[in-house]
Formats: C-alpha cells, sequence, structure tokens
C-alpha cells in the first residue's frame, strides 16, 4: 500500500518532469553542437542511471544548459568521438571525487562565482542562438556572434524569424496564463505550438536531424592521435562544473522540499556513473539541473522513481515518436534557449552578490566566460576571489583621533608587514612629547609590525610623550614586549573577553586615583558596547517587561546576567546580604519590589540564587558580631539555620558548613515566598514558576533547585535514567 501510494505521486510527476525534458535535452544538444540525438541519450541515462544512484532522491539529471558552451568549445578541438570518451573519463573522475569525500569542498567556490558562470553561460547561449533564431547559424564565439549579430537581424530569414519569435513569446506569457492552462509545461507548449504552425503554414525550414533507426545507434568514444594535455585539462574542466552544478543544484532541492537531505558524496558517484554510460552511448554530460529537479518537487515527487521513469518516458518517446521530433524547426528550439538562457542571467542573484560585495567577482566571471571561454571565466573569478581574501585578511584598519590634548591610534584587523607602511604613516602624524593610546584590536601581529610598534612607542616616549597599550582580545603586543610573542593565532582562542575579565586584567590605571576606573568603563562602555546595544535600549526607552525577577546576593563575583545568558531588560533584580526573602513580608523594601515585580511587570519566573563561599551564610553559620546592622539583618536568616535534613549538591555533601547552610538557605527562601499572597496566587494559576539556583564560585557552575528531592543538580547535565 505505501508503494502505491508513493507510485501515485511519482508518476504524474515523471510524466511532467518527461515533458519538460524532451525540447530542453534537444535544445541544449543543439546549443553544443552535439548529434541532437546526443541530448536524448543523455536525458535517458541521466534519469535512469543518475537517479537510481545518486544521493539526491528527487534531483532530476540530464543535459545542463550551464554545460553548453564548454562542450561546444571541446567538440569544436576534439571531434565528437573523442568527446565521448573525455565524457567517459570526467564521469571516472567524479566517482574518484565521490570515494574521497570531497563532496563538500566542491562547495567553497563562491557563490558569485557559480553566479557569475551560469549568467556568462546564459549571455553565451542567447547571442549564439540569436542567429539560428532568425534563420542563421551561430559563430565560433561570442564577440563573433555580437559583431555578426546586425547583419543577420538585417537579413530576411521571415519564416525562422516568425517560428522563433513566436516560441519566444509563448515561453513570456505562458506564466500569465490561468494554472488550468499553465498545468501543461511551457516548453512543451511553446514548441509543440511552433511545430504546428509551421507544419500548417507549410514554411520551409532547418528542421531536427535523428538517425533513421535510434535503436542502432553506435557512438563508440575513440582516443585521441595526440594532445592528451589538452584531453586531460578538458577532462578535468567537464568533471569539476559538472560535479560542482550537481552539489549547487541538490543543495537547491533540499531547500525545496521537507523529505531526507541529499548525501552529496553519494551524488558524486551516481553523477559519475551516469556520465560514463552517456559517454559511451554517445551522449552528452550530465549533471542534475534545478529547472528539472524544481519542476519535480512542484509536481509531488516523494521518491528517486519520479526521476528514473521520467528516462523511461524519454526513450519510449524518442523511439515511438521520432517522426514528431524532424518536425521540430531549429528555429523553435532557439527560441527556447534564448528564453532558457536569459533566465540564467538571475537578477536575484545580482541582487545578491551587490548585497555581498561581491559584485566584482561576478563581473570577471561573466566577462571571462562571455570573451574567452568557461575555464578562463571560472578560473579568473576564483583568482579575483583569492586576491580579495588576501586583502581583507591582511588589510588592518589605522587611523587616529585627536581629543582636547590627547591623541588616540586604533589599529583593527590583522597586522602584518604588508600593513607596516600604512602603519608608520599614521603613527607619524602623532605629535613628539603627546599623550597617546596605542588601541589594538589585533587578530594576528606579526614580527615586523611588533617591532615597527615597539621601535615607535620607544621613539615617542623619549620625546617626552607618553604611549598606553590598551590591546582589545589575545595581548600580541603585551607578550612580544615580555620576550614571549605568540606563535599561533590559535592562542588567541584562549584569551578572556574584556569585558568577563577582572579591572586588572586590561585596565592600565592608577588605582590611587579614585573614580579612574569607572571612569575608563564608562568611556570603554560607550565607545564599544553602547552602539551595539543603542537598538535594544531605545526599545525599553519607555517601558520594560522583564521575564523574570532575580532574588541574589550582594557579593560581587554573582553577576545575575551573566550566569543567566540573559540581556538589557531581562532580569528584575533584588540584590541584599545573602538573598534573603525576609518571612512574614519583615522588609518593606522587599515586599514592594516583589509586588511591582509580580503584580505590575507580571514576571513569569522567580529566581532565588544563592552562592559558594557566601560572607553572610559564613556569618550565620560562627554567630555575627552582635549589636551591628548585619546581626538584624541575620535574623531573617535564622529559618534557614534551623532546617533539618540534608541537601546535596551534584550528589554530594558541600564540605563547608557555610556552602551547606546556603543550599538549605536558597530552598528557605523560596517557602517564604510562597507566603505572600500575591505569589501564591500567580503560582497555583501557573502564571509564574519559582526557581533556585546555587553558584559555585569556583568552579563557575550553576546549580538547579530540586526541593522535593533535596538536591541541586549541574545545569547542563544528562537527565537521569529512568529506574528500572
Amino acid at each position: 500500500m505505501r508503494r502505491l501510494a508513493v507510485l501515485r505521486h511519482d508518476v504524474p510527476a515523471s510524466l511532467v518532469v518527461f515533458l519538460v525534458a524532451v525540447p530542453l535535452s534537444l535544445g541544449i544538444a543543439l546549443a553544443s553542437g552535439a548529434p541532437i540525438v546526443a541530448g536524448l541519450i543523455a536525458a535517458v541515462v541521466g534519469g535512469v542511471v543518475a537517479g537510481a544512484l545518486g544521493g539526491s532522491p528527487l534531483q532530476v539529471s540530464g543535459p545542463a544548459a550551464g554545460l553548453t558552451v564548454l562542450m561546444a568549445e571541446t567538440i569544436s578541438t576534439f571531434g565528437w568521438a573523442v568527446t565521448c570518451l573525455i565524457t567517459v573519463l570526467a564521469g571516472a573522475l567524479q566517482i574518484l571525487f565521490g570515494l574521497s569525500r570531497v563532496a563538500r569542498a566542491a562547495l567553497a567556490i563562491s557563490p558569485a562565482i557559480v553566479h557569475g558562470m551560469l549568467a556568462g553561460i546564459g549571455v553565451t547561449i542567447v547571442l549564439g542562438q540569436l542567429h539560428v533564431l532568425f534563420g542563421g547559424k551561430a559563430q565560433s564565439s561570442a564577440l563573433e556572434n555580437i559583431a555578426q549579430l546586425p547583419a543577420q537581424i538585417a537579413a530576411h530569414h521571415d519564416a525562422a524569424a516568425l517560428i522563433g519569435i513566436l516560441t519566444l513569446a509563448i515561453l513570456l506569457v505562458w506564466p500569465k496564463l490561468p494554472a488550468a492552462v499553465r498545468k501543461i509545461p511551457g516548453p512543451l507548449a511553446a514548441i509543440a505550438v511552433a511545430t504546428a504552425v509551421s507544419l500548417v503554414a507549410g514554411m520551409t525550414l532547418p528542421r531536427v536531424e535523428l538517425p533513421g533507426d535510434l535503436l542502432q545507434i553506435r557512438f563508440t568514444p575513440q582516443l585521441p592521435d595526440g594532445g592528451w594535455g589538452q584531453v586531460a585539462v578538458a577532462v578535468i574542466t567537464i568533471a569539476l562544473i559538472a560535479s560542482v552544478e550537481s552539489l549547487l543544484s541538490a543543495v537547491a532541492v533540499d531547500k525545496l522540499q521537507n523529505g531526507p537531505r541529499a548525501n552529496l558524496n553519494r551524488e558524486l558517484i551516481g553523477q559519475g556513473a551516469a556520465n560514463m554510460v552517456s559517454g559511451a552511448l554517445g551522449g552528452l554530460p550530465v549533471t542534475g539541473v534545478i529547472v528539472r529537479s524544481s519542476t519535480n518537487v512542484a509536481a509531488g515527487a516523494r521518491t528517486r522513481a519520479s526521476a528514473i521513469l521520467h528516462g523511461v518516458w524519454v526513450l519510449v518517446f524518442v523511439v515511438a515518436l521520432a517522426g514528431v521530433l524532424k518536425s521540430i524547426p531549429l528555429a523553435a528550439l532557439a527560441g527556447l534557449l534564448v528564453h532558457v538562457g536569459a533566465k540564467l542571467v538571475n537578477p536575484g542573484h545580482l541582487r545578491q552578490v551587490l548585497r555581498h560585495g561581491d559584485l566584482p567577482l561576478y563581473l570577471v566571471t561573466v566577462a571571462g566566460v562571455v570573451v574567452f571561454d568557461l575555464l578562463t571565466g571560472v578560473l579568473a573569478g576564483i583568482v579575483l576571489a583569492v586576491l580579495l581574501m588576501l586583502r581583507r585578511t591582511v588589510w588592518s584598519g589605522v587611523h587616529a583621533e585627536h581629543h582636547g590634548g590627547e591623541w588616540r591610534v586604533i589599529v583593527e584587523g590583522v597586522l602584518t608587514f604588508l600593513s607596516v607602511p600604512r602603519l608608520t604613516k599614521v603613527l607619524g602624524t602623532i605629535p613628539a612629547g603627546s599623550k597617546v593610546t596605542l588601541e589594538l584590536v589585533a587578530d594576528y601581529l606579526d614580527h615586523a609590525a611588533f617591532e615597527s610598534l615597539s621601535a615607535w612607542q620607544q621613539a615617542h616616549e623619549r620625546t617626552g610623550g607618553t604611549v598606553v597599550v590598551d590591546e582589545i582580545g589575545h595581548p600580541w603586543f603585551a607578550k612580544g614586549k615580555e620576550g614571549r610573542p605568540t606563535l599561533r593565532r590559535t592562542a588567541a582562542a584562549g584569551a578572556m573577553p574584556r569585558w568577563l575579565a577582572p579591572w586588572s586584567a586590561w585596565q592600565a590605571v592608577d588605582v590611587r586615583v579614585p573614580g579612574q576606573r569607572t571612569h575608563r568603563g564608562a568611556t570603554e562602555f560607550q565607545r564599544r558596547a553602547a552602539p551595539l546595544l543603542k537598538d535594544v535600549l531605545s526599545g525599553l526607552a519607555h517601558a520594560q517587561q522583564p521575564h523574570t525577577l532575580f532574588i541574589t546576593c550582594g557579593d560581587s563575583r554573582i553577576v545575575p546576567n551573566l550566569i543567566t545568558t540573559s540581556g538589557p531588560g531581562d532580569l528584575f533584580t533584588i540584590r541584599n546580604i545573602g538573598n534573603l526573602v525576609p518571612p512574614g513580608q519583615a522588609d518593606p523594601s522587599t515586599n514592594a519590589a516583589i509586588e511591582f515585580a509580580v503584580g505590575v511587570l507580571g514576571v513569569r519566573e522567580i529566581v532565588v540564587c544563592g552562592h559558594s563561599s557566601c560572607g553572610a551564610m559564613g556569618a550565620l553559620a560562627s554567630g555575627p558580631p552582635v549589636d551591628t546592622a548585619l546581626a538584624t539583618w541575620l535574623v531573617h536568616a535564622e529559618p534557614s539555620r534551623k532546617r533539618a535534613g540534608a541537601v546535596t549538591l551534584g550528589g554530594e555533601r558541600p564540605e563547608r558548613e557555610p556552602d551547606r547552610l546556603a543550599l538549605h538557605n536558597v530552598l528557605q527562601q523560596l517557602t517564604h515566598l510562597r507566603q505572600y499572597p500575591l505569589v501564591a496566587e500567580a503560582e497555583a494559576r501557573g502564571e509564574l514558576a519559582l526557581t533556585g539556583l546555587y553558584f559555585d564560585v569556583g568552579e563557575a557552575q550553576v546549580y538547579l533547585a530540586d526541593p522535593a528531592k533535596g538536591e541541586f543538580v549541574a545545569a547542563g547535565a544528562p537527565a537521569a535514567a529512568p529506574a528500572g
């Protein structure tokens, strides 16, 4: 039953894809300069072999427009029989790619280069097929096609031009027709109408040529007479481009459906096997084709049976209705290819490239493909991509700012010998004897850059100036000054973010000057954090809506937003000595805060957080000094000291009495909270949750309370397996 349910979707989908594949396969063969039947062979083999063996179940393979330019060049250089051998060898190389599990490496090619390659192919196809559309023949290069096009348009090829333009017009109008009409694939409708018009009108036009008996076709691949170096380049080029196009198509198909994801290495093996078979039988190279694949998904295909069946239908149709194919005008196929080529120049892709700043890659690739050839265009794009990557990698931002009587020099990025000229130029503008803060936000600092900075610092200080080096991130410069330079960039991974580090770890301040640390910290916030937080804080400017009331100790080591990974506006915080909630609502300040958080702000959770080495719990355990404010306050913690029973932390009781008392204290404060009518009612309605936390400062570990079991469990620990 399950197989019948699948076939109920796959069979109709395969018929739709078959109707799209036939005219496209004929047109691609025409544009490639290959025998027309070669496109049909590739369609059959791509459907059956790649469909059965590939790793993308819903991908449909066949001859692709993306290889037309390269195939035309290959056929022109080597002849058809040797080209078939090249296709077989390219397939074998693809299988090796798949077995070596390098499929994902092919996706490292910049999308701008891939889009540029497709656009260049599209432009080349359009320029060549416009000649055929007007009844002529495509020239040997895109530049010649451009030069000869005005004369071709001016020549009198009325019948061919009429059929070509009619085909193109139907394709342009088809997407705007009612949905019921659009169930027929546009390419099939355009070719059928154009062919019917040409036959009814009795037009004498160049039409598709096929061998008399398709089942007797024998295209045996032949060895070349020489030039094996050129053959090897062609094999590698076809294998690489066919692989990239197939992999990109497979990734795109994954995004179109919710079924199993593609196995990219298996997909390469399937594509390679299909190319070996196709080349051996005299077919064009096979790739995954996004036009057919997207049609397959849209038609409701569920398994690879759809792709396989589409190949079977192509074979049956060609054998049974070869006479129909011979009636198709070449001008109609040219009109179809002009439409396909124009769609390869995708405005959406161009907008993406513009947004990411990769327009130069796109344009260079397009120009290389159109003016020279496909390989040259792609290689030009890759070379430019490498150069841009190197520039972005080695370029460091260096500039100086003057505020009052002080100077600030900011250096950002990778600082290497390539940046030294610019660095010395900027440093040379700093007046002698001035006070300078050198702000280093360096991802890497090499020897030459270190020597340049160090020499300038010494020279500037000899003139009576001062230089304060402020390093953000890994201390590349500081370790160099200590004689222990960092040799590997990976060392930077161990650096603590400065906003988490103690003040003394990154601030060069004089601790004897009151307020200097706060002034420095406020300046740091304003320069670096404020621009990042401005949008968030602007949304909180007139109201707050925290999700949690967080009650914790006043201890400086406890940073609520840090240990809960929260930010501005998330926590409404109460801090006091010992994280206490006085029983009987004895403290007006705490009462007001709880009422406001629960009754007005509507928090969904209240957290009580204790911690290790708590001074309040230590005083409670040993007895605080009498007649002090601390003693008066810790009276509210007496219920915690009197709690009975053991509480465990991570399965064990803490060794120190104050830490054991801190655990009891968290649970006791949750009990006190439930004595607040507002809290009790909200919890009873399911609108409020009460949570106990404990933070082990030395281990940087947060624990969550389970009051029913009397234990605290480490946050992030795997859940215990159920008993039995």
